[in-house]
């Protein structure tokens, strides 16, 4: 094989396989969200596959001619690059809950095949290029970088432009049909080669078929989410936004002022009692999902200023295509990721602060450091108040260690939910509570005030009581934030 047909053989199934590596995450997150678990259990199978693969196919090209492995090698990964799609639709179906366990075992089901066949490509092309025993060096050390550098391709080609540009299915697709007919140019063009067997046709064709067969969850999809809008049949102007595996934010398209979840109630309870009825504010939203904060204040606040700090500009044209949000110019949104966007909103302006940005089922861990809470206050009036969406379950470890941070940086906190969330870490209870904080005191009386009038029931925990609760538990830093451990996410039967 010419040294230039060999290169492009090594690099080209090296790319394919980080390819694929990067595009599983968006694969596996409708079914299990997009944790450090997630991202975790990815690397290590797809780095499992690369291992196995490099070692049986050296193992075999030692024991037959390579010419009769490469091109099945490419044809079959291709295949199975196909079988993916409906392995982690079947499996991520199937396997619920979000832990460390099914998120590897449906990895593993989907991504550990495809890796280990692509990877023996490396070594049989070695064995076919090792001419002397004099080079051996060489060979091995360029078609080792160039598989490197393969690699290095596929994954800023993949991260940068490719899922920015197509649906993740399709770029799944494209990528094993690429490498099928990479595999039969081989055939053709390559001296000695296995022609391609019957049954190994029949499996090509029944992996591509396959890909189509189960059930496609995104309705919309961009470079951070899975989405879809689901209509309430209880109530025909309810729409409810989903994020991943994440039921994110709901919108009645008729009445603004509908708070649908308990702690946008809470949200709502804060935002109404902190200044005289009806008087305009400056708010600031970290997260925008879909709009409900800022829609509920400008009903309830008329004149108010809001700036909305959304990474996903996909979920602004959801929220004004199917959502019914008309941006006007007293909400104005700031695209990007709000630990950097913060920085640019302003100092001492925002008279309320409201966050709720969530990847997956928790607060993206750069959110939650004593760092950004920094920026927060940095960016509110002297007695501005910070409100947080927090969900936690099991012993709330995630929670304490939050409230811990949030007390770092300021002077007065107080957390709302349903008591018993509040209670011993053995009676363990969870879900999603608010956590209130200013440098100003809160007039927690007026909240629980609103919050009766409502129809809630949430209970109050600030001072020596919140201590007790937050314990020894730890303060969130950039150096140190280990939220995916410290969060204990739903329970499953």
């Amino acid at each position: 094989m010419p040294n230039p047909a060999a290169n492009a053989l090594v690099f080209l199934s090296s790319a394919a396989v980080l390819v694929l590596e990067i595009l599983a995450a968006r694969l596996l997150a409708p079914y299990v969200g997009a944790t450090l678990e997630t991202y975790t259990a990815i690397i290590g199978t797809i780095l499992a596959g690369i291992a196995v693969g490099s070692w049986l196919g050296g193992k075999i090209a030692d024991r037959r001619d390579p010419r009769t492995l490469i091109a099945p090698l490419l044809i079959v990964g291709g295949a199975l690059g196909f079988l993916a799609i409906p392995l982690v639709d079947l499996f991520g179906g199937g396997l619920r809950g979000a832990t460390a366990t099914t998120t590897t075992v449906i990895t593993a089901v989907a991504f550990f095949l495809p890796a280990a066949v692509l990877s023996a490509v490396t070594p049989s092309i070695i064995k076919l290029q090792l001419a002397s025993l004099h080079e051996t060096g060489t060979v091995v050390g360029r078609l080792s970088g160039i598989s490197t550098a393969g690699a290095i391709v596929g994954t800023f080609l993949t991260g940068f432009v490719l899922v920015g540009a197509a649906p993740t299915r399709i770029i799944v697709r494209g990528t094993a049909l690429f490498l099928i007919l990479l595999g039969v140019v081989v055939l053709v063009r390559l001296k000695g080669a296995t022609r391609l067997s019957g049954g190994t046709a029949v499996f090509v064709l029944l992996a591509a078929g396959a890909s189509f067969l189960l059930g496609h969850p995104c309705e919309y999809e961009s470079r951070y989410y899975c989405a879809y809008i689901t209509a309430d049949d209880e109530h025909p102007s309810g729409r409810a936004l989903w994020l991943d595996t994440l039921r994110h934010s709901y919108v009645d398209l008729d009445d603004p002022t509908h708070l649908e979840f308990a702690y946008t109630q809470l949200f709502g309870d804060v935002a109404d009692s902190f200044r005289p009825e009806g008087e305009a504010v400056t708010a600031l939203h970290v997260g925008g999902g879909g709009f409900t904060m800022p829609r509920y204040l400008r009903e309830t606040r008329p004149g108010s200023d809001h700036l909305v700090l959304e990474v996903d500009p996909l979920l602004i044209e959801i929220s004004q295509d199917e959502l019914g949000l008309d941006l006007r110019d007293d909400i104005e949104v700031a695209t990007g990721d709000a630990r950097l966007s913060v920085r640019d909103a302003g100092q001492d302006r925002f008279e309320l602060v409201v966050g709720d940005a969530f990847g997956g089922v928790s607060v993206p861990w750069h959110l939650a450091t004593e760092e950004f809470l920094t920026d927060l206050d940095a960016s509110m009036t002297a007695d501005g108040v910070l409100i947080l969406n927090v969900i936690d379950y099991g012993p709330r470890d995630f929670l304490r260690a939050e409230l811990a941070t949030v007390g770092a940086v300021f002077g007065h906190v107080a957390v709302l939910g349903p008591a018993s969330r509040f209670g011993p870490r053995d009676q363990p209870d969870g879900g999603n509570v608010v956590v209130v904080a200013s440098q100003a005191p809160l007039d927690l009386d007026a909240i629980l005030v609103e919050n009766r009038a409502r129809g809630g029931d949430a209970a109050a925990l600030s001072g020596s009581e919140l201590d007790r609760f937050v314990g020894d538990a730890p303060v969130l830093t950039d150096d140190r934030s280990p939220v995916d451990q410290l969060l204990t996410p739903l329970p499953t039967n």
